[in-house]
């Protein structure tokens, strides 16, 4: 299958990249820093994607911004921005790779660590609830077999590492949720959560 894997510069996108080839994959990797330059905050670029790469089989999206915040903290522009990061960019994402994926092709977008309410999380329930929530609904709606699943990560080891914590799922198999969700015909509408191996 030929697969654009969009965010593949971070942690979980180098990864994906690395586990799809190795399942005999083509895989283009895009992101904000590669030579293929998306961004999918900006949807400009993400039409730019479409236009030059041709037969996909699947979208994977692993770009997430967003952090850690309570309601009454930074600016309403600063929330609307992290808003648009990784929810609606991942939506607008969705809505235009359906018209250049091949038929019975799929999109995996991805959540994140927070559905379950603790201080500093009210953005992340907001955002990875509504973005399971829309994937369930949209999987209904999608046209030519095409089908949607999102992976919900989790906290990764290696990001973990970076700043000294430990803990976390490793990459590797955070990354085997994403090939299961494009290898598995049977699976749309779901959130997809990794498991260590």
């Amino acid at each position: 299958m030929k697969i654009v894997v969009i965010g593949a510069s971070g942690t979980i996108g180098r990864a994906v990249c690395a586990a799809l080839r190795a399942r005999g994959h083509a895989v283009v990797a895009a992101s904000r820093s590669a030579a293929v330059r998306v961004d999918v905050e900006r949807p400009d670029t993400v039409d730019a994607l479409f236009a030059t790469v041709s037969g996909i089989d699947a979208v994977v999206c692993c770009a997430a911004s967003g952090g850690l915040t309570t309601v009454d903290a930074g600016s309403d522009e600063e929330f609307t921005l992290g808003l648009h990061g990784k929810l609606l960019g991942q939506v607008l994402l969705l809505r235009r790779a359906v018209h250049h994926l091949r038929d019975n092709g799929s999109v995996t977008l991805t959540a994140g660590t927070f559905e379950t309410p603790m201080r500093g999380s009210a953005f992340g329930v907001l955002v990875n609830s509504g973005l399971e929530a829309f994937v369930g609904a949209a999987a209904r709606e999608m046209p030519r077999g095409l089908r949607v699943n999102v992976v919900s990560p989790g906290w990764v080891r290696e990001t973990l590492a970076a700043v000294g914590r430990e803990g976390g799922t490793p990459a590797a198999d955070v990354a085997r949720a994403y090939v299961d969700a494009v290898e598995n015909s049977g699976i749309t509408g779901r959130t997809l959560i990794p498991t260590v191996h």
